[in-house]
């Protein structure tokens, strides 16, 4: 299965240089936050105009094969209100386990 994350350039271009990806989302690392957040397919439109929608620049979309992790991304409710729930990954994000970045250029908001 293939999830999403959506990635700044300059912590993708550090990820690959280190081997590991560890931005859990906008502003907030890993060891920050505790996870890394991920979307699924129709999930990731949402979160880019909902979290990015004010960034100026590029964003980077990362499909990440599940295959490719040590441990499986952990299934959890991401919006308690609506119940939504999100892939989220407990370790850092092995650069080899990202089989495409898609570059999304802005406006993110629409």
């Amino acid at each position: 299965m293939t999830i999403y994350h959506l990635a700044e350039p300059r912590h993708w271009e550090a990820a690959v240089a280190a081997g590991s990806y560890t931005q859990s989302t906008r502003g907030r690392t890993l060891e920050e936050e505790g996870f890394i957040h991920c979307s699924s397919d129709a999930q990731w439109p949402v979160v880019r105009r909902s979290f990015y929608g004010d960034l100026a620049g590029p964003l980077l979309l990362l499909e990440i094969d599940e295959a490719g992790l040590a441990e499986p991304p952990v299934i959890e409710v991401g919006n308690p209100q609506t119940g939504e729930t999100y892939p989220h990954l407990y370790a850092a994000l092995p650069v080899d386990a990202v089989v495409r970045v898609t570059e999304l250029p802005a406006p993110h908001g629409r």
